[in-house]
């Protein structure tokens, strides 16, 4: 029998506001093993720990219950605590009173009534535990970054600085992501690409980081310190090593009119090109939808006028194979398709763009130079009107757009009328919104210059409709302040379109066993101590895979995530989690049942000989765990049919065991 401990957390009023915690401590008292039982104001704090530690060597405990918050939350914290007064960790049970009980009952004596039955599970599953010592596995010191974008870069910049190698996998053929699209930045208002380009080059000069552009990652095997990728490079049909980015084929080529996907459709490119000037790797890439050479056989103009000969018609895609450490999802994200937003007419003329499109007309290197020109016509518009939340905060049961606030629209709203308005005094500039949300250092003061001293028309209200009508934009609008309607006579309408993941993220968090939210950003793993973490072991987060942000806080996210890689990646050898699953291979029929529901591929499938009753042997296909696979989530002791699948931990016995306590 077990000599058990029961420590019972106040937790201030959350638990002890809903609990008679004395209560609590003095019916577990009675439970078959207790021998110790007591509350505590703050368990988690350091004289509650000492509690603990005391107890263990007074009364000789061989298992502790630490009724309080949520294992997740300080299950780590205690299992410490034990295993510093020289018990085992995994003799630890939490019995989460807390968001469990207390959090969810008003009453007292339900509350008190509840607690006393998780109280009693948890003593009944410890007088069953065993301890569990983990296992080891080495660590690959090399980490993965998916996805080139500012924050894949800061990301790989702060790693590769602290020694350790790093490959930038993009799907582009340049690094650069969205910020490379963008004019000026907010609330400073400096040039984007001269912060961005410098830390593109220094991620290309960087003796740690080896960039794969044109590339996407296929498979990822294994798990944390011991990742196997695949990373699959297209054909660029230009050989990186000898391109030297002159330019001179993309001038040559005869194929003119290819939508350029960075200025986002608003001119043209030829069919072989370098995505922007600055663009790292500069080498050029040959669209194969578009080349009439791959299509036909016929022109090879730029093989003919390529003077380092890098024009290779015959390359096929590359497969790399590479060990991993650590995983960084920064895949970013991209604003929302507007083809349902008819009301606003995005489809039916060219003078309504979003936001990142009104970016490329302002940008010098856009499709008109830097001149704020009307796409349908190329006349300079004299009244523009931003629509904020244009797909954002969407009701629930809208199909059309997202029911989270995009956060970014306000301040980049602000920062398109000031620049406007800077730039060409004799335009008239409206913004409509529903709140202007500007909650970050200078935002609020950077919103009101363009009210105050720019003269931009901010008017709470919604667009109900645009119309065009001649080389007009009818916009027909709400004035919620001045409770009136508004016809606006515009030339030009900028849509703040929502953003959302990029499509590449959920077959990404699919390969990686990650979590994701309905809306498909990663999921951390607890959203306020663990922010940059996947609940998948080895996985972190960075930039606006995980949810909406600005520029400087996709920078310090990276940076966090950086600093969590690095504390992975200086470690020889990794303790993992010994709550795993075993098969008993006298009980395994070999039916395949765990190998299929398992998420992880942690179970395989062996030939085994065994020795008979009878002296002869048999070879029989059992079950076989790889421990350093197995994440322990318990779904193969639910798919055996035989029953020969258990978790250390929580084997059946011990859930039942639970059951019963909860029964009585």
């Amino acid at each position: 029998m077990q000599r058990i401990g029961v420590f019972v957390c106040w937790c201030g009023s959350n638990i002890a506001g809903t609990v008679d915690v004395e209560a609590v401590a003095a019916a577990l008292r009675n439970e078959p093993g207790v021998v110790f039982s007591t509350t505590y104001q703050y368990m988690c704090s350091q004289a509650g720990q000492d509690t603990i530690r005391a107890a263990i060597a007074e009364h000789n405990l061989t298992g502790v219950v630490v009724a309080s918050c949520s294992p997740r939350m300080h299950e780590a914290t205690f299992r410490k605590t034990v295993a510093a007064a020289g018990l085992n960790p995994y003799m630890v049970e939490i019995a989460n009173i807390r968001e469990q009980c207390s959090w969810i009952h008003k009453d007292m004596a339900t509350g008190t009534e509840k607690a006393i039955i998780l109280g009693k599970a948890a003593v009944a599953k410890v007088n069953l535990n065993a301890p569990l010592t983990p296992g080891e596995s080495p660590v690959t010191k090399r980490a993965l970054v998916i996805g080139g974008g500012i924050a894949g870069i800061q990301t790989a910049l702060d790693i590769a600085d602290a020694g350790f190698p790093v490959d930038i996998v993009e799907t582009k053929p340049t690094i650069g992501g969205k910020m490379a699209q963008l004019d000026k930045t907010f609330p400073t208002l400096d040039c984007a690409a001269c912060i961005l380009t410098p830390k593109m080059v220094d991620a290309a000069q960087h003796e740690n980081i080896r960039i794969i552009s044109y590339a996407e990652v296929t498979e990822v095997k294994g798990f944390v310190g011991n990742f196997d990728v695949t990373i699959k490079k297209k054909a660029r049909f230009v050989k990186e090593d000898i391109c030297t980015g002159c330019g001179l084929c993309t001038e040559k080529c005869p194929q003119k009119n290819v939508p350029n996907e960075f200025n986002l459709g608003m001119d043209n490119r030829r069919a072989i090109y370098i995505p922007f000037a600055q663009a790292v790797p500069k080498v050029a890439t040959i669209d194969p939808n578009y080349c009439t050479k791959l299509k036909t056989g016929k022109c090879g103009v730029c093989a003919k006028v390529c003077t380092a000969g890098a024009i290779d018609y015959e390359a096929k895609d590359e497969y790399i194979y590479e060990k991993y450490g650590a995983i960084v999802a920064a895949t970013g994200f991209n604003p929302i398709s507007l083809e349902k937003f008819d009301e606003f007419a995005y489809n039916s003329s060219k003078d309504v763009i979003t936001s990142l499109e009104f970016e490329r007309l302002t940008n010098a290197a856009g499709p008109t130079a830097g001149k704020l020109l009307r796409p349908s016509d190329g006349e300079h518009p004299h009244t523009i009107v931003f629509v904020q939340c244009v797909g954002s905060r969407c009701d629930a049961c809208s199909e059309k757009g997202k029911e989270y606030c995009s956060k970014i629209c306000c301040m980049y709203t602000a920062k398109h009328a000031m620049l406007t308005r800077d730039k060409y005094p004799d335009t008239e500039v409206y913004v409509f919104y529903i709140d202007v949300r500007t909650p970050g250092k200078n935002f609020d003061e950077f919103y009101r210059r363009a009210v105050e001293e720019y003269g931009v028309k901010y008017v709470k209200g919604m667009v109900g409709k645009v119309s065009p009508v001649g080389n007009k934009l009818k916009v027909q609008a709400s004035d919620l302040i001045a409770n009136k309607q508004m016809v606006i006579d515009a030339d030009l309408v900028v849509l703040a379109a929502a953003i959302e993941p990029d499509k590449s993220a959920r077959p990404l968090a699919t390969m990686l066993t990650a979590s994701m939210d309905t809306n498909d950003f990663f999921t951390e793993a607890h959203p306020k101590l663990r922010p940059v973490e996947s609940p998948t072991a080895g996985v972190f987060l960075s930039g606006a895979c995980q949810g909406p942000k600005d520029i400087p806080e996709t920078v310090a996210q990276a940076g966090a995530a950086a600093s969590k890689v690095i504390g992975l990646l200086v470690k020889d050898k990794l303790k993992g989690n010994p709550c795993v699953a075993q098969s008993d291979e006298l009980m395994c029929n070999g039916c395949s049942s765990c190998e299929r529901v398992c998420p992880y591929g942690a179970i395989t499938y062996i030939e085994k000989e065994f020795r008979m009753e009878d002296k002869s042997t048999r070879v029989r296909r059992v079950a076989s765990v790889n421990p350093a696979v197995c994440q322990g989530c318990g779904a193969c002791t639910v798919a055996c049919p035989s029953g020969a699948m258990d978790l250390n931990g929580f084997k059946n016995s011990q859930i039942m065991a639970e059951v019963d306590a909860i029964c009585k």
